[in-house]
């Protein structure tokens, strides 16, 4: 019988987390247990071994008290913590997966009686932004391992005072399978078609696509730009496409499923991700949708930012200019546009660089060699 991994997850599973669950339905060496709060999408996520350890009815009294009133992170209760261990002993689980640094923080009173060994997965955000240094230095204390998903991250986990001993790279892995890889060549008439897919928040750099797209349609008349995502931007970028006078050469598509973001990038001839931090000091890991549009052939436009140089190979696999510079993102989109054969070579080049350093397979090896090491 195959030792069991517990795989925590407060909500199993929202829309976007989907690289949450390539993973855990990945692993072949250990068997998955998902312990969750509360569990979303389940055409969309099925999975059959789980266990719901329901918020208790007083949690929104527990915010206010540990929240507004004492102004420290809400964790679990240590009634809670003691219920949830129960349940991993009775799932005989030889490992806790705790996914997302700030999870690791609601879960001390878990942490803190755990008779099995801990890995928590750091992703971007939660590696920083709004958190309680002196509860994530407990949660660096008693943890066994500290997964991040680019050494970017990693550096600024020890920079906060991780064990550099317990911090281990676990990229975000790509069901190549899944994505077909298409030759990119430039369109003969011009008409480029650029695609952005993501979250649409200050973080993902959609005000620099638009001035950079803005730029690029007053020479390429014919070129078209889809959003494919939803968020709280959304009006306000709607509102800019407005302002810089190109509402009608940019398609905002909402939330798109698997399928149809496979159509867009399919249809599409480069990928735009130009990342910032943001007002909070959020930032990204390397990120999924970049990830996957590279597979498919996709060469893409990004920054300097986070992870993304890790993925990106400057000048071969993709462009990247500095954060917020829309004029120096129109310039390389302009280069790209303005070769055909550098074009066509570094459609090639990003497929291979996420099949080199980003497949799922290998990635899933390398978490189940990390539990191994532990459990």
């Amino acid at each position: 019988m195959l030792p069991v991994a517990a795989q925590y997850v407060v909500t199993f599973l929202k829309p976007e987390m989907l690289h949450v669950y390539r993973q855990i339905t990945a692993l072949r060496a250990w068997r998955p247990v998902v312990f969750c709060q509360r569990r979303e999408c389940i055409a969309q996520f099925p999975f059959d071994e789980l266990v719901v350890l329901p918020k208790p009815w007083t949690h929104q009294l527990r915010r206010l008290w540990q929240k507004t009133i004492l102004r420290r992170p809400i964790t679990i209760y240590p009634s809670e913590a003691k219920r949830t261990l129960a349940a991993l002993r009775r799932a005989e689980a030889r490992v806790l997966h705790v996914w997302f640094g700030h999870i690791g923080v609601h879960l001390l009173p878990l942490l803190e009686i755990a008779t099995l060994p801990v890995v928590v997965s750091f992703h971007g955000a939660d590696a920083g932004v709004e958190w309680d240094r002196a509860a994530m230095e407990r949660v660096f204390a008693l943890a066994s391992r500290l997964l991040v998903r680019s050494d970017s991250l990693g550096k600024r986990l020890i920079a906060h005072g991780a064990p550099r001993e317990k911090v281990r790279l676990q990229r975000t892995g790509v069901p190549l399978d899944q994505i077909v890889f298409r030759q990119r060549s430039a369109p003969a008439d011009g008409s480029w078609h650029f695609l952005q897919a993501c979250r649409l928040i200050p973080k993902k750099g959609l005000t620099t696509s638009l001035r950079a797209f803005a730029q690029f349609c007053e020479r390429w008349p014919g070129a078209r730009f889809t959003i494919a995502g939803d968020g709280p931007q959304r009006e306000a970028l709607e509102r800019m496409a407005a302002e810089l006078g190109i509402a009608p050469r940019v398609r905002f598509a909402g939330f798109v499923p698997q399928d149809e973001l496979r159509a867009l990038e399919g249809a599409a001839h480069v990928f735009l991700h130009p990342s910032e931090v943001g007002a909070d000091g959020d930032q990204e890991g390397v990120p999924n949708a970049m990830l996957e549009a590279m597979a498919s052939g996709l060469p893409v436009c990004a920054t300097q930012h986070g992870g993304i140089p890790e993925a990106v190979e400057q000048g071969v696999s993709g462009l990247l200019v500095p954060e917020r510079d829309a004029d120096a993102l129109a310039d390389q989109m302009f280069g790209l546009a303005g070769s055909a054969e550098w074009y066509a070579e570094m459609s090639a080049a990003a497929s291979k660089r996420v099949a080199d350093e980003f497949e799922l397979g290998a990635q899933t090896r390398r978490l189940e060699a990390i539990y191994a090491e532990i459990g």
